[in-house]
């Protein structure tokens, strides 16, 4: 892969940059090389290759020191990524992930000031960021938290002054020029405009993450009725495979 840069991070990892901005371009390339790397060593190609994990512009690898060195990883990389390039680049934009969620009152309560901040109305605050399609960068600060770009310039707000204690599972936020969602509750400092009704991340890992990094995501507004109902279907979908999952370990 052209424009890359291998750099050592710590005495077990290293660390490569695609490129020196966010942007769309650097994005396919992270995704790219992630899934290049991963496939090339799930093959057992590279002996003491750990972990692959993508960043806004850069990917970490971890690898074992007592397996293997900064050299020689740093070869074997190099030449995956002109060897894997080609064939993992149709893996690099992911799928469209649509992401429920109820605007303003009182699962967005921050949704009044956005509009101020931008001198828009609230129902053209929800239709600019609900229209929009937003491409996942990485996930981090929480686990399951998606870094989002591609928030459009009209609804870009500054973070709270003073961040909340406590924000609940599912708001979503802006902050800056970025838009994302708490996976669970948390303190935190952006600015809320509604919340999904979507179990994004499940500590007892029976629900699955629904992204990953190199997903789009597209935002559908829905009613506090509508918000109620899939609540309920996701506990109950919750409940079947906590089942099922009883069920398989009886066997």
């Amino acid at each position: 892969m052209k424009e890359i840069t291998i750099k050592p991070a710590g005495d077990s990892a290293v660390q490569i940059f695609c490129g020196g901005e966010i942007s769309e371009a650097v994005g396919d390339k992270v995704s790219a090389l992630t899934a290049a790397l991963r496939n090339f060593f799930s093959r057992g190609n590279v002996a003491g290759a750990g972990e692959v994990v993508p960043a806004f512009s850069s990917l970490l690898v971890r690898y074992d020191p007592l397996v293997t060195d900064y050299e020689e990883i740093t070869f074997r990389i190099g030449k995956a990524a002109v060897d894997l390039e080609l064939a993992a680049a149709g893996e690099s934009r992911g799928k469209t992930v649509e992401i429920p969620v109820c605007y303003g009152g009182e699962f967005g309560e921050d949704l009044a000031d956005v509009a101020a901040c931008n001198n828009i109305t609230e129902q053209e605050v929800v239709a600019i960021h609900s229209g929009g399609l937003y491409r996942l960068y990485m996930i981090g600060f929480l686990p399951g938290f998606p870094y989002l770009g591609g928030l459009d310039k009209r609804i870009c707000c500054p973070r709270l002054k003073s961040p909340r204690t406590k924000i609940p599972a599912g708001a979503v936020g802006i902050g800056g020029e970025q838009t994302g969602i708490y996976p669970m509750e948390s303190p935190g400092g952006w600015r809320l405009i509604g919340r999904t009704p979507l179990t994004l991340f499940d500590p007892e890992g029976i629900l699955p993450l629904p992204y990953k990094a190199g997903d789009m995501i597209k935002f559908v507004a829905i009613d506090k009725a509508e918000y109620g109902e899939i609540a309920a279907a996701e506990a109950k979908r919750k409940e079947k495979l906590r089942r099922d999952k009883g069920k398989e370990a009886g066997r």
